[in-house]
């Protein structure tokens, strides 16, 4: 007779969010014990850590919190999207999130190093880890400041945890417009606030590009200059969020719609899993 129930496995892999055999077989192999079937779990699953360590973590979810003028996104890979739909890795999420914002973190490597109950966040997510089976990291942090924050989590699937996540600093209250631009951000994937933000590289690149590919073309010489240029702009207008064309209203620019407002953006972050 089994030393266990159906219940007992539910139970074990609600706790550990391990899977359903080996939640089977540590419970026969503890006798129907649960705190021993839950150390088994553990034990067998820290020995395959390392062995985890070379896998692709490209699952997950992105978390947010704002509060106080100040808002924390970090990102939270797992190996599946099954693991990242379970409730064990969500509130596992949730704890690094809280964890970030009780640190002020505003990187990944920081974050791990950081106490949490006299274990390391990397303790903690070793020990998850061992329990899950499967590969997890905390691959992003990042923490923006003014006078309002807001943010918009996205979800690419409904039946996953969010997949995208932008918060968006500005130097007034903006409610609508703030959330309007998060949301503009997610969907148009800028990569610079403005375009002093770009570096001078990147720009210097672009202009090679621009200057190359109009040769190319045969452009007349005397017009380089002009066309150059135009490219160039171009290149701000799609990647830079405040030149960028507003989603909903592309006869306007992310900064209008803002000005509008009363608002000036002078902070963005946004994680995308995996990207």
């Amino acid at each position: 007779m089994a030393a266990y129930t159906a219940a007992d496995v539910k139970s074990l892999r609600e706790k550990t969010g391990a899977g359903m055999l080996d939640c089977k077989n540590a419970l026969v192999e503890a006798e129907g014990d649960f705190d021993k079937a839950v150390e088994i779990l553990r034990v067998k699953g820290l020995k395959g850590v390392t062995k985890r360590e070379g896998r692709d973590a490209s699952n997950g979810l992105v978390a947010a919190h704002v509060g106080g003028g100040v808002g924390v996104l970090v990102e939270v890979n797992c190996e599946t999207d099954f693991v990242a739909k379970g409730e064990r890795f969500q509130e596992l999420a949730q704890q690094v999130l809280q964890q970030a914002v009780d640190t002020k973190s505003t990187d990944a490597e920081a974050l791990l190093a950081s106490d949490v109950g006299g274990k390391t966040v990397q303790d903690v997510l070793d020990e998850a880890n061992a329990t899950i089976g499967e590969k997890i990291v905390v691959r992003r942090v990042a923490r923006v400041e003014g006078p309002f924050v807001a943010s918009y989590l996205h979800r690419t699937s409904a039946d996953l945890p969010p997949q995208i996540g932008v918060l968006v600093a500005l130097d007034s209250e903006a409610t609508e417009a703030g959330k309007d631009v998060a949301m503009h951000a997610a969907a148009m994937s800028p990569t610079y606030l403005s375009r002093e933000d770009v570096p001078a590289d990147v720009v210097e690149k672009e202009r090679r590009v621009a200057e190359a590919t109009s040769r190319e073309e045969g452009k007349p010489e005397a017009a380089l200059p002009r066309i150059v240029e135009g490219r160039v702009n171009g290149f701000f207008k799609d990647n830079v969020l405040l030149e960028q064309a507003f989603a909903k209203d592309p006869k306007q620019t992310v900064a209008q719609v803002l000005k509008s407002a009363g608002a000036n953006a002078t902070a963005f972050a946004r994680f995308r899993v995996g990207a």
